[in-house]
C-alpha cells in the first residue's frame, strides 16, 4: 500500500544496485563458497547464502565461516573474498525479472533514474559498465564515493546533486532496512523492494518506507 501524494511530485527515481536491480547473489555466493573449497570444506548450497547476498562479505563470511568482522583474520578474509568476486562477478549476475522493462519505461516518461550503493567502486563501476541495463542510467554513487555510507543519507543527497534535482522530488528503491532510513533521512519518497534478499528476520513493514513493491513493475503503479 502506498502514499500517492509523497510520489505525485517525483522527478528522479534512485535504486539501491544488489537485491533492487540485480540479483548479484549466485556470484557472490560463489566467490565466498569458493574460500571453503579452497580449505578443503564442503561446498555450501546457494540458498544459504541467498538472504545475506545484500550484506555483502560480512554477512557472506559470516554463513560461511561463522566470523565476525571483530575477528583478527576478517580483513585478510575480507580481501580474499573481493579478489575471488572481482573474477566472477558478471557470470551469473542478471538483472531481476521485470527491471529491463521498468527502466524502459522511465525512459520513456524522460525520468532520470540513477544507482546508490554501498557496493565499493571497485566492483560497482566494472559490474555497472559491464551490463547494458545500466547504459542509461545518469549517475551511480557507490559506497565509498562520499564519506559515508548508508544507512547515511549523504550518498542519496549526492546523487540528487549530481541530477541536479531536490531531494524531495527524488524516490529511493531498496531491498533493505538501512535504503529506507536514508531515504527518509534524506527527504525522500521511500519504497522497499520485497522481492530482494530478504534476511530471514527482515520485517518490511516495520522500515517505515512510504510503499512497498513485491515486483519492479509495481513501482510504475506508484508513480501514476
Amino acid at each position: 500500500m502506498g502514499t500517492p501524494g509523497v510520489f505525485a511530485q517525483v522527478r528522479a527515481v534512485l535504486f539501491d544496485l544488489d537485491g533492487t536491480l540485480i540479483d548479484s547473489a549466485p556470484d557472490l555466493g560463489a566467490a565466498v563458497d569458493k574460500m571453503r573449497l579452497d580449505r578443503g570444506l564442503s561446498s555450501l548450497p546457494p540458498a544459504r547464502y541467498r538472504p545475506v547476498a545484500g550484506a555483502g562479505a560480512r554477512g557472506l563470511i559470516g554463513v560461511a565461516f561463522d566470523m565476525t568482522p571483530e575477528h583478527a583474520d576478517f580483513a585478510a578474509m575480507r580481501e580474499e573474498f573481493c579478489v575471488n568476486y572481482e573474477q566472477c562477478m558478471t557470470q551469473n549476475t542478471y538483472a531481476f525479472a521485470g527491471v529491463p522493462e521498468l527502466i524502459l519505461d522511465l525512459v520513456a516518461r524522460d525520468l532520470p533514474w540513477g544507482v546508490v550503493t554501498n557496493k565499493a567502486a571497485r566492483f560497482s563501476v566494472p559490474l555497472t559498465r559491464a551490463m547494458p541495463l545500466f547504459a542509461s542510467a545518469r549517475t551511480v554513487i557507490s559506497g565509498d564515493s562520499t564519506a559515508h555510507a548508508k544507512p547515511h543519507p549523504e550518498p542519496l543527497l549526492e546523487a540528487a546533486r549530481r541530477l541536479g534535482i531536490a531531494p524531495a522530488h527524488c524516490v529511493y528503491v531498496g531491498d533493505d532496512e538501512r535504503d529506507i532510513v536514508a531515504g527518509l533521512a534524506a527527504g525522500m519518497a521511500t519504497v522497499a523492494a520485497t522481492y530482494g534478499y530478504l534476511g530471514h528476520e527482515a520485517d518490511p513493514t516495520r522500515w517505515g518506507a512510504h510503499a512497498s513493491i513485491n515486483s519492479p513493475g509495481a513501482l510504475l503503479q506508484l508513480l501514476g
